[in-house]
């Protein structure tokens, strides 16, 4: 899943010009990622490590990234 990962976020900053800031995830493929990542404790630190905000979604099929001028970590779920 961490090379998945490496390699959207390589594409999409070669594409643009500028590395993402948000990735998205379902739910399986955010537990995969805890998995790979076992010795990173808490989110806020995973999304440090990541270098990206994460977004967990119910409909995510494959993990997307993209750049977002909303700061996610102040957002609160509804």
């Amino acid at each position: 899943m961490l090379s998945f990962i490496y390699q959207l976020a390589r594409q999409f900053e070669l594409k643009h010009g500028f590395a993402p800031n948000l990735i998205q995830l379902n739910y399986e493929q955010f537990e995969h990622l805890r998995t790979e990542l076992a010795d990173i404790d808490g989110l806020d630190n995973l999304s440090r490590v990541l270098g990206m905000e994460i977004v967990l979604t119910t409909d995510q099929t494959h993990p997307s990234v993209s750049w977002s001028a909303v700061d996610w970590s102040r957002a609160v779920a509804v």
